[in-house]
């Protein structure tokens, strides 16, 4: 291939690359963040995170050291990879402190008795099993992993993981001196270099831990892109915190020589945020790149989309296999499949659809739409039967209406994006 044909190839793939990136969906994924950010909770997972992450950094640090004093051929490294972490995780404010802190904490580690150690063990196994439970919260996992299974995979991680970045780094001629003060002194090319590989790693493991955590199938692509967005936000984060502490000495001023430890909270909060931000990414990436376009923005929405579901489920009685996953009657709805648990609970809480886990975890009808009536899913998705609502439900007829009565009365479902049903007029035409 000659020198033109390649640039020509190169130059397709850029316009690809910025074709892809104008396509994509930017506009959905920030209001999918917002939604998730509030409805998961994860500002106060985050707290908690940040709390837990407090009393677990030192017993994790000490099994890091542990472990690279056991390997002899890494002992050279154990200084540089120690402060190369630090320095990749945490602000430059506060990087000389923190490391400084952490290897005055963890040498005294080693004169704690037996009960000690088994408090630190607990504090780690705290973070590790916190940190497993949400991400399969946010990947909507019903089933998490054992006890047992959980503590191995991170228990692997934790002791393998220092020893593969010991390994990479070797191999990677320029990275055995990823110090900041050497760094400083070579060429641009050079530390571009070596920023590009601390950001290949974070990224590789942020995606690893996406990958493997959860108790379903992540794919690698989506992985890999949640661990982007959290690299390129640990990046960014760390650089707005810097300049704010450089315009703003409040806390240096305020705390004196304590200012490390606020700043170092108040740094955990927002780096356990972009985390599970990034975990968000992840998750909900194929609803998003499929195309969200109706969102619950009225009154009546999860009765409205049980009675789609009914709809999609009816359809596909007789087909094969038997029934529908959440995830494809959400891309036929073109919503998030988030937005469909509620309603399809409560469908299956009124034995009105039954849960197969055989192949793949698939919903199926069980009622005759021409003999049920519809009073119970009104009921508990749209307006409670009481004393001051007896007068409507006589005068709605939801009472003596059945689901095929209401299916058959309602225009096309998917269309009606903007339309939502919120009472009898609307199902009655």
């Amino acid at each position: 291939m000659s020198l033109n044909e390649r640039l020509r190839a190169l130059e397709s793939l850029a316009r690809a690359l910025w074709r892809d990136a104008l396509n994509f969906p930017w506009r959905n994924t920030a209001i999918t963040l917002r939604e998730r950010f509030r409805e998961d909770r994860l500002g106060i997972t985050a707290s908690a995170l940040t709390f837990t992450t407090t009393i677990s950094l030192v017993p994790l640090f000490t099994v890091a050291l542990a472990i690279f004093s056991a390997f002899p051929m890494f002992e050279r490294l154990q200084l540089t990879l120690q402060r190369w972490l630090v320095q990749s995780l945490v602000p430059p404010d506060i990087a000389k402190q923190v490391f400084s802190y952490l290897n005055q904490f963890a040498s005294k580690a080693g004169q704690m008795g037996w009960a000690g150690a088994l408090v630190l063990l607990i504090t780690a196994l705290a973070l590790i099993l916190t940190i497993d439970r949400k991400l399969n919260d946010i990947w909507r996992v019903r089933q998490p992993r054992s006890f047992t299974q959980r503590v191995l995979v991170y228990w692997a991680v934790l002791t393998l993981g220092p020893l593969l970045l010991a390994g990479s780094l070797t191999v990677t001629t320029f990275a055995v001196t990823v110090s900041r003060d050497v760094v400083s002194g070579l060429p641009g090319g050079v530390r571009f270099l070596l920023g590009a590989v601390q950001f290949a790693l974070l990224t590789g493991g942020i995606a690893a831990l996406y990958r493997y955590v959860p108790n379903t199938r992540v794919r690698w692509s989506h992985a890999l892109l949640g661990g982007v967005f959290v690299g390129a936000g640990l990046e960014l984060a760390k650089k707005v915190l810097a300049w704010y502490l450089a315009q703003v000495p409040t806390y240096s001023v305020v705390y004196g020589t304590f200012a490390t430890v606020p700043i170092l909270l108040v740094w955990f909060y927002v780096a356990w945020v972009i985390v599970l931000l990034g975990a968000v990414v992840a998750a909900y990436l194929p609803s998003l790149l499929s195309g969200i376009a109706r969102r619950a923005d009225s009154p009546g929405w999860s009765f409205q989309l049980a009675l789609e579901a009914l709809e999609q489920l009816h359809t596909a009685r007789d087909t094969a296999p038997k029934g529908l996953s959440l995830e494809a009657m959400a891309q036929v709805l073109r919503v998030d499949a988030l937005q469909l648990e509620e309603p399809v609970a409560a469908l299956v809480a009124l034995d009105w659809l039954g849960r197969l886990d055989e192949d793949g975890e698939r919903y199926v009808l069980l009622i005759d739409p021409t003999v049920t009536p519809m009073a119970p899913l009104v009921e508990r998705l749209l307006l409670a039967r009481a004393p001051n609502t007896e007068r409507f439900w006589f005068e709605s007829h939801w009472a003596r209406l059945t689901v095929a009565q209401a299916l058959a009365a309602t225009p096309s479902l998917p269309a009606s994006a903007h339309d939502p049903l919120v009472g009898p007029s609307a199902a009655s035409g």
